[in-house]
């Protein structure tokens, strides 16, 4: 990692201007996505999460079917806006997709029936751990990153794109990339208000 843990967590933003010159080696990509599968927590250890990564014309596949999805429910009039957003997603090198295997979470939920409204949480929460730790450490090579939601909109097509087992549940899409434009500033509400220490 070209950046230590604390830098990596406060230079992590939403980079939305990217594109496909990066500087990183696919086999590094991978290494960090394998690293965050691997080592993230999870509640009873239940290891649900599961990640692809789409770069090349894979990556820009997500993006055509996530244009055309949303194209059937905006309609062509006024498309100008939400077409731009998707061509810079698109622009970007590649796409990490988050999801959940709910077949395990169905399996804990009757094997653990006094905790099994809580599965569902604790699955959510762990996908999060997931997604900042992809985020930081590809923060930390000097990528640049958002967090998108556009499921369920586009669950089917991209299962079927992919052979995506029909019990995993997508949650996210990260698309990322070289960085082409600098991020705003962020405002921070005072910590004081927001931690107790006794």
């Amino acid at each position: 990692m070209t950046k230590d843990f604390y830098t990596a967590l406060k230079e992590r933003r939403s980079h939305y201007g990217i594109n496909k010159d990066v500087q990183v080696t696919d086999e590094k990509i991978k290494e960090i996505v394998e690293f965050a599968v691997k080592y993230t927590p999870s509640a009873f250890n239940s290891q649900t999460a599961r990640l692809v990564v789409l770069t090349g014309e894979s990556h820009d596949k997500l993006w055509d079917i996530t244009t055309e999805s949303l194209r059937k429910v905006v309609g062509d009039g006024d498309f100008e806006g939400t077409q731009q957003k998707m061509d810079s997603f698109k622009a970007g090198y590649g796409t990490v997709l988050f999801f959940e295997d709910e077949a395990i979470i169905q399996s804990l939920q009757e094997q653990f029936s006094l905790y099994a409204d809580n599965f569902p949480i604790w699955s959510d929460q762990a996908s999060g751990m997931h997604q900042l730790v992809v985020w930081a450490a590809l923060e930390a090579e000097g990528l640049g990153a958002s967090l998108q939601h556009y499921n369920p909109l586009i669950d089917d097509e991209v299962k079927k794109q992919w052979e995506i087992p029909s019990n995993w549940k997508l949650v996210a899409q990260m698309p990322f990339g070289n960085p082409t434009a600098p991020v705003g500033e962020k405002e921070f509400k005072p910590v004081e208000g927001r931690v107790k220490f006794y």
